[in-house]
């Protein structure tokens, strides 16, 4: 009879912790109008954004997005050591689909107390290791491809040598995934046939080969549109530069319904010779960022506003109306396809106080007007980090809040805030008791814009000190996304 071996022999090797819980994928919609549902915000300690409330019956609980998850990746870019507002440039211009890589946080602070800050956890595709968008025209040939499949399984494409798929970049042996935004996993072969039949002399397809479906299988990585690359599309965003002349930049910005039904920013009354024009901006051209910023679901004043926090020089992302219907149609950001698409940062913080709609975006700001007694009243955008530009400080033995310090050319700034300013009221709640702190905080947690109240100018030479939190930037909690 053998002996008894000792119960530690007997233990399998503790296994690594990427192999106990891969990063998860969560492919979210937006709704119509609506938001992807959950929201996301900096914690101070740590680098990497985390979800910290879930919407329900939204994309993000249906797809399995959780309370406490970290984000580690946007459309396949890992965002790890990126910061806050980086990443949240990456998810508003993703548009109506994002593929978010995240991780429980339990296993994200493990792998951080094991291996610090240099942990990677987000698998990372290599170059052209891609889902390609391509766009086909038919020719005398047809489209240059045929379907085929197994039973209750992928479709997939067989390319005529020299036909309009291959020269639109269709690879040999490609998995077919979407025809013109719609994904085919569940439709049968006959109705795939018909919708390729309906979709008349031109169709779009998203499309992974033989050894982007392997690499993605291998990682774990779904093969979703966001990670797309466009190829031989019809259209792209064009990226303008404007630089402002004596009489403004030349063009009139509208709020009007788009493709979608909901509002969009459109450019009309272009005029000629002016920047505008000569920048190549054309009248009905859709506004989708400013400064590499998404305004997507932005108001007309803010819109405007963004605008006019770049000062003499404005980067403008348009789309024509070509353009427009087919990112539409594909449900797919345009922002995606831009030659660049890392977002140029402004000196500024890209975000103000909102300014009236005018033809040549006069530098004047508009926004901040005179209130009974001597106060005045200023409206605040918060910027790409979530800030709105301005520090807070109380004031010893007296039950007041003033402003330390005003971020040049932020939101604050803008709006006419100044250092030693007094706080009186918070969107129309008045302050001056002992839980201001808290009570702050509070009403700058809600939807922007924010209206402060102030007294015209502090008295100097008081004693003041500042609080814990009371030094930072003031930001909302979190960012609904």
């Amino acid at each position: 009879m053998s002996p008894l071996l000792p119960l530690y022999c007997c233990l399998p090797p503790l296994p690594d912790l990427w192999s106990l819980e891969r990063p998860r994928f969560c492919l979210l919609s937006k709704e119509k109008g609506g938001s992807f549902g959950f929201h996301l915000r900096q914690e101070l300690a740590k680098a990497v954004p985390v979800v910290c409330r879930v919407e329900p019956g939204t994309s993000a609980q249906h797809h399995g997005l959780r309370e406490g998850d970290r984000v580690l990746g946007v459309n396949g870019h890992v965002v790890e050591h990126e910061d806050y507002a980086s990443v949240l440039r990456r998810i508003r211009a993703s548009g109506p689909r994002v593929l978010l890589t995240v991780v429980a946080q339990h296993v994200y602070d493990a792998v951080q107390a094991r291996q610090g800050n240099s942990a990677h956890l987000s698998p990372e595709l290599g170059s052209g290791v891609r889902p390609r968008l391509c766009h086909i025209v038919k020719d005398e040939g047809g489209f240059g491809f045929s379907v085929t499949f197994s039973y209750q399984g992928p479709f997939w494409l067989v390319l005529s040598a020299g036909g309009a798929a291959e020269r639109a970049g269709v690879p040999p042996g490609a998995r077919l995934l979407e025809v013109n935004g719609v994904s085919v996993d569940k439709l049968t072969y006959n109705q795939l046939n018909r919708k390729l039949w309906q979709s008349g002399e031109q169709v779009t397809l998203l499309v992974a080969g033989p050894e982007v479906e392997e690499q993605c299988h291998r990682l774990g990585v779904p093969l979703a549109a966001p990670l797309a690359e466009g190829w031989a599309l019809p259209t792209k965003p064009r990226l303008l530069h404007l630089q402002k002349g004596p009489q403004g930049f030349g063009f009139l910005l509208r709020e009007e319904k788009g493709l979608d039904g909901q509002p969009g920013q459109f450019l009309w009354e272009v005029d000629p010779g002016l920047p505008a024009e000569k920048a190549g901006m054309q009248a009905g051209d859709r506004l989708v960022a400013v400064a590499g910023e998404s305004v997507e679901g932005l108001g007309h004043e803010e819109t405007v506003s963004r605008i006019q926090a770049q000062g003499s020089s404005a980067s403008l992302t348009v789309v024509d109306p070509e353009a427009d219907r087919f990112f539409s149609m594909v449900r797919l950001s345009p922002l995606l396809f831009l030659e660049s698409t890392e977002a140029p940062v402004s000196p500024q913080e890209n975000c103000s106080a909102s300014l009236v709609e005018t033809k040549d975006l006069p530098v004047e700001d508009t926004t901040t007007s005179l209130a009974p007694c001597g106060s005045r009243q200023c409206f605040l955008y918060p910027g790409p980090g979530g800030g709105y530009g301005f520090r807070l400080t109380c004031v010893a033995r007296e039950p007041r809040l003033f402003i330390s310090q005003v971020t040049g050319g932020g939101s604050a700034a803008r709006a006419g805030l100044q250092m030693g300013d007094v706080i009186l009221e918070v969107n129309g709640c008045p302050l001056g008791g002992e839980n201001d702190v808290e009570k702050l905080q509070q009403l700058v947690e809600a939807e922007p814009p924010l209206c402060l109240k102030l007294a015209a100018r502090a008295p100097q030479g008081f004693e003041a000190s500042t609080p814990p939190g009371l030094g930072e930037d003031w930001a909302p909690a979190s960012e609904l996304l």
